[in-house]
């Protein structure tokens, strides 16, 4: 079976600077895609620029004022992927608000901001799309010291399934991707000690943890035609550990 090709479309990627994002970025510019990429690190948009010839936006999309600027200057684009993310762990009782206020605010306000700048611009246009937003399993299980990351991806989880049954009434699906841990540079250190990747391991019926790449694969066809009646999923890329 021939790949997906998106030769003449461009995409919105946020979070495109690193781990899951970047291979978004990546994939879709090896099969023909103009990538507008954003990311908080500069110095991560040029190494990407250099590499895929994308259009680079800097924002910090914890300031909901820089978010909407960024998603201005973005579109049009054919696409948008919402893939940046932010974690912090603690427990439940030492929960700041702080903390969990950024989290909400990169996690699932971001979307929320960049996904209406991108509609509006569709619905004017008179043209459908496809919004593509990179959840977690957490949206749907309770791990420890996780609250604030649980709360932001099961929002965005819910959010997205509303997105989707307003939208789709323009011809625009809005579906999620929910990884369980992946191989990103940052996981591949905190999940290299067997104590503590032994026991996430038992319980992945295809007994490893998944790549960026895999994550990717997920991202590009809910993108595509070939999943253009797939609207108000959450698909989970976790080799089972859901069923497990």
């Amino acid at each position: 079976m021939s790949l997906q090709s998106f030769y003449g479309k461009s995409v919105l990627v946020t979070g495109a600077g690193k781990g899951i994002g970047r291979a978004v970025a990546v994939m879709l510019a090896a099969r023909g895609a103009k990538v507008v990429a954003l990311s908080r690190s500069v110095a991560d948009l040029k190494k990407l620029e250099s590499e895929i010839g994308s259009r680079s936006i800097a924002v910090d999309l914890a300031d909901a004022v820089a978010t909407r600027e960024a998603a201005l200057a973005a579109i049009p684009v054919d696409y948008l992927v919402n893939c940046a993310g932010t974690t912090t762990l603690e427990a439940f009782v030492d929960v700041t608000v702080a903390s969990f206020d950024h989290l909400m605010a990169v996690n699932t306000r971001a979307p929320l901001i960049l996904s209406q700048e991108y509609v509006r611009s569709r619905i004017a246009l008179g043209i459908g799309g496809a919004i593509v937003n990179v959840s977690s399993a957490s949206a749907t299980t309770g791990f420890a010291d996780h609250a604030a990351y649980c709360a932001s991806k099961g929002a965005l989880d819910a959010m997205s399934r509303v997105m989707a049954n307003e939208l789709g009434r323009y011809g625009i699906r809005v579906n999620c991707v929910n990884p369980i841990i992946t191989l990103t540079d940052m996981a591949r250190k905190a999940w290299s000690d067997p104590a503590k990747a032994g026991p996430m391991l038992a319980r992945m019926p295809l007994g490893r943890f998944i790549e960026a790449d895999e994550v990717a694969e997920a991202v590009l066809f809910l993108l595509s035609d070939r999943a253009a009646a797939v609207n108000g999923i959450s698909m989970p890329v976790d080799t089972g550990f859901a069923i497990s």
